[in-house]
């Protein structure tokens, strides 16, 4: 795009809801026109209105609904099979088996692994993610070299979305002596501190908790950790994390992700979102199907902030991933029955960082003047049905350029 500021004319935005009998029945839309001027919504005004006079070049929406962008929150764009030949995920014995299959898969995938990052941005950003979080391994395997093909992709993207990228110890942050790989990874474009299951893989949950927030007090970084350990053993970790995070005022920069300690005993779990909640620290999940469900809906009800992501998109850990959030989105309203118009469109909240058009009593708190113009434009008349239908999106904005798809001029 030529200029630095346009009119959005003819896109769709919701306004309320509608009501019987003091029952939510739907959602009301009307047709506005947006001002998008130095990556700003800068002017919001009913297409009814006359246009003003400003020379200013049209982009016509076309009666599009426009929902906020989606964050993608979890993934690992830096060791995958897509846009490569098709393999299926090789049979071994838990997470051991599986890291000793990546001594071997890692430098095998090195040639392609800034091109299929690539690749798999380009499909994140296709569905409507205009933020997206990686964990990138690093390890003694492959040391920075993983990084460093993360960072050349995500260059290559910069002006299309926004990125934080975790140094992520797949192989242990004790057990491979990652140590030194994570600090140096830190001075070198990572943005958050890594581990994995401090009690499981690193076998010793004190020292390799204080030891990942040690690297992150000294590189002033956040934390995002992944805990599968379940029952009182990640309920533990998870608690030890928390008295961690309130001692070094880290109080809103740590994240857990997967946390399936949450999916055991419900006292614990509900003390625990509480704990979590009043120290600022959010869960990412991937909405896992079969027997471990996660609680959250208690979670969010508790306070604790949930969002979502994709993990793995046909890689050596599964072959199921769609880089899709609507879809996470969709698959989350649907296990937890979120099917009445709200609850339906505050799922979206999960995947915008909990942006929704709407509040909870139907005022339009999204857009307004002043928002970053990061948004999606899907084929839906509301939020709650995008979520249920995975609506198909047309085009994506980000700072107010057309990133993905296509809008056409007025």
């Amino acid at each position: 795009m030529n200029h630095s500021a346009y009119w959005l004319v003819n896109v769709r935005l919701e306004s309320g809801y509608r009501y019987e009998e003091e029952e939510i029945t739907g959602t009301e839309t009307d047709l506005y026109r947006i001002r998008i001027e130095n990556g700003r919504m800068t002017a919001i005004a009913s297409a009814a209105d006359s246009l003003p006079g400003d020379g200013l070049p049209l982009r016509d929406a076309g009666g599009l609904l426009m929902l906020p962008a989606f964050k993608e929150m979890h993934i690992h764009i830096d060791k995958t099979y897509y846009s490569g030949p098709w393999k299926a995920v090789k049979p071994v014995t838990g997470i051991f088996g599986r890291i000793e299959e990546e001594r071997e898969l890692l430098p095998k995938l090195l040639p392609t692994a800034q091109e299929r990052a690539e690749n798999m941005l380009a499909l994140l950003l296709g569905y409507g993610s205009t933020h997206v979080r990686t964990h990138c391994n690093v390890d003694p395997v492959v040391g920075l070299r993983n990084l460093e093909a993360t960072m050349h992709a995500l260059q290559t993207y910069s002006g299309k979305l926004s990125s934080e990228v975790v140094a992520f110890p797949q192989h242990g942050l004790l057990r491979s002596d990652a140590v030194q790989l994570v600090r140096e990874a830190m001075r070198h474009g990572a943005t958050h501190v890594g581990a994995v299951d401090p009690a499981t893989v690193d076998e010793n949950i004190e020292k390799s908790l204080q030891t990942m927030m040690d690297i992150a007090v000294e590189a002033d970084a956040g934390v995002d950790i992944h805990i599968h350990d379940r029952g009182e053993t990640g309920i533990r970790t998870m608690h030890r994390l928390a008295e961690l995070t309130e001692q070094a005022g880290w109080q809103g920069r740590v994240t857990v992700s997967h946390a399936f300690g949450f999916a055991g005993e419900a006292g614990a779990a509900a003390e625990l979102a509480e704990r979590f909640a009043s120290l600022g620290i959010s869960v990412t999940s991937t909405v896992p199907i079969g027997s471990l469900i996660m609680p959250i809906p208690m979670m969010r009800a508790k306070g604790v902030r949930v969002e979502l992501g994709n993990d793995s998109i046909t890689d050596h850990w599964s072959p199921f991933g769609t880089g899709d959030c609507l879809e996470k989105a969709g698959r989350l309203a649907e296990l937890y029955r979120f099917v009445d118009e709200r609850s339906l469109g505050e799922a979206l909240g999960f995947i915008t960082g909990g942006i929704i058009p709407l509040d909870a009593e139907g005022k339009r708190v999204w857009p307004v003047i002043g928002d970053a113009a990061d948004a999606v434009l899907v084929q839906a008349s509301c939020s709650a049905e995008a979520v249920a239908r995975r609506a198909k999106r047309a085009a994506v904005l980000f700072g107010g350029e057309v990133v993905s798809g296509a809008l056409d001029a007025g």
